[in-house]
């Protein structure tokens, strides 16, 4: 039986699970910062983990659909899996090394700034920096994994 892609539940409860991750970053962060930043919809990292949301999303919905022996919930779990280990690994580790060459780009800007404005009185100047919050903590993961499947629940008990 061939199915269109509105009927698509898996791919639905993924999106929405996303979609609602990535929103649910702008008054998580404003709790914190106490300032409305819309950038966090499009931002990585953060809590909870948008990506990780997603592939539990997914996996569950795959698991609901096709059930839970079947080889495509055998592939979401993996590819879930992986996202979550890269997200709380390596890009995590990517964005602490980013917070260290920043810090190393702006003492050294900085030094040679200084001795250029000795030489020559000239003005300041910026560099661009590079992104630092790449991945997650271990409880952003966790949360976005956990958000993710509640998700695709709750989507599946208003899709059928």
């Amino acid at each position: 039986m061939l199915h269109s892609i509105m009927d698509n539940y898996p791919l639905w409860a993924s999106l929405a699970a996303i979609t609602l991750a990535q929103f649910l970053k702008v008054p998580w962060n404003y709790t914190i910062t106490k300032e409305w930043d819309w950038n966090w919809i499009f931002n990585t990292g953060g809590m909870p983990s948008g990506h990780t949301a997603a592939v539990t999303s997914l996996a569950t919905a795959i698991g609901i659909w096709e059930g839970w022996g079947s080889p495509l919930f055998a592939i979401t779990t993996v590819l879930a899996l992986i996202v979550m280990y890269d997200a709380a690994g390596v890009r995590r580790q990517a964005g602490m090394q980013a917070q260290v060459l920043n810090r190393l780009a702006e003492d050294f800007t900085q030094m040679v700034e200084e001795i250029r404005h000795i030489k020559e009185k000239s003005p300041r100047e910026t560099g661009v920096k590079l992104k630092e919050i790449l991945g997650h903590q271990p409880i952003e993961v966790v949360t976005g994994a956990l958000f993710g499947i509640i998700i695709s629940l709750i989507l599946y008990g208003l899709w059928f």
